[in-house]
């Protein structure tokens, strides 16, 4: 499973705030003992908050990844976009990690119900967003990280029945 981190920052863009939550995910997901995946470009790409920049970010990481995680951007802020530059790429939205997410996250701080965060998919590829805090970014992964390889495995064509049967028993 090919992933790729997309960080929404104008001050990580700009330089004049190290990004955190991009790292913290290339480290969730090199580590992950449920996921088999490797990070595409190893570092996460950093763009501003403006939605044609995401979008276009998105657009061509598209082009060879299985999931693209973005973080930052999806609060109330006028500077927060990154759900509307989503919307303008995914083909089909996932309203079930969407609200897993949001329960998931609400569980643990009220504050997630500032969170606008979207998942969808475009062609065969999954598209999460994910909060800009690290400790949001940690959460929201552990909600992901357990149906992400059956996720793809749908997407790609591959799944095999095997997780059911597991399921099953």
């Amino acid at each position: 499973m090919r992933v790729s981190v997309i960080t929404v920052s104008d001050s990580s863009h700009a330089g004049t705030r190290a990004d955190e939550s991009g790292p913290k995910l290339v480290e969730l997901v090199d580590k992950s003992l449920k996921v088999n995946a490797a990070i595409n470009a190893g570092s996460p790409t950093v763009v501003p908050d403006e939605v044609a920049a995401i979008r276009d970010a998105l657009l061509e990481n598209c082009k060879n990844s299985d999931v693209i995680i973005t973080t930052g951007g999806t609060g109330f802020s006028k500077r927060d976009v990154t759900p509307e530059a989503t919307l303008e790429v995914i083909e089909r939205r996932c309203s079930g990690l969407e609200i897993a997410m949001h329960i998931g996250s609400l569980q643990k701080t009220p504050m997630a119900a500032l969170s606008r965060a979207i998942v969808g998919i475009r062609g065969s590829t999954l598209i999460v967003n994910m909060p800009g805090s690290v400790k949001a970014v940690k959460e929201c992964w552990e909600i992901l990280e357990p149906v992400l390889n059956h996720a793809i495995n749908l997407l790609k064509d591959t799944d095999d029945g095997s997780e059911h049967q597991m399921m099953k028993e």
